[in-house]
C-alpha cells in the first residue's frame, strides 16, 4: 500500500510569491513545471494555532479509529460536541480532512482523513 503525505511548512508571502512568479516564468519559457501541494503558514504560531496537539488527536483518530459519525469521534476524544465541531471546521478547512455524507436518508456525515503521514518543512 502506498502511504499518503501531506507537506506542511512555513513561508513568508513573500516567498510564495516569489515562487509563484518563478513558476509563471518557467511557464512562459515553456519549460515543465513540478506540481507541488502543500500546506502554508506565515509563522510557527500560526502553524501551532492550526494545529494544536487536540487537533492532531482528532486526526489520529478518525485514522485509526475510523467513527462513523462527530458524535462518536467526540465520545471517542472525551470531549463536547461544540469543541469537536469547531475543530472538525478548522481540519477541513486546511484540506486535512472530508466530511463524507453518510447513505441517503442520514443528516450525520463521516469525517475521513486521506493521508497517513504529515511532513513537517521549516527552512532553517
Amino acid at each position: 500500500m502506498r502511504i499518503k503525505r501531506v507537506k506542511i511548512g512555513i513561508k513568508t508571502v513573500k516567498e510564495v510569491l516569489d515562487e509563484f512568479i518563478k513558476t509563471g516564468e518557467a511557464i512562459e519559457r515553456g519549460e515543465g513545471v513540478k506540481k507541488e501541494k502543500g500546506i502554508y503558514f506565515e509563522s510557527v504560531e500560526g502553524f501551532r494555532k492550526a494545529l494544536t496537539p487536540k487537533r492532531l488527536e482528532l486526526l489520529h483518530l478518525i485514522k485509526e479509529k475510523h467513527p462513523e459519525s462527530l458524535q462518536e469521534l467526540a465520545r471517542l476524544a472525551k470531549r463536547d460536541m461544540k469543541s469537536i465541531v469547531t475543530d472538525i471546521k478548522i481540519l477541513e478547512s486546511l484540506d486535512l480532512i472530508d466530511m463524507k455524507r453518510r447513505k441517503e436518508g442520514r443528516r450525520e456525515s463521516v469525517p475521513t482523513v486521506a493521508y497517513d503521514k504529515i511532513n513537517l518543512e521549516i527552512a532553517v
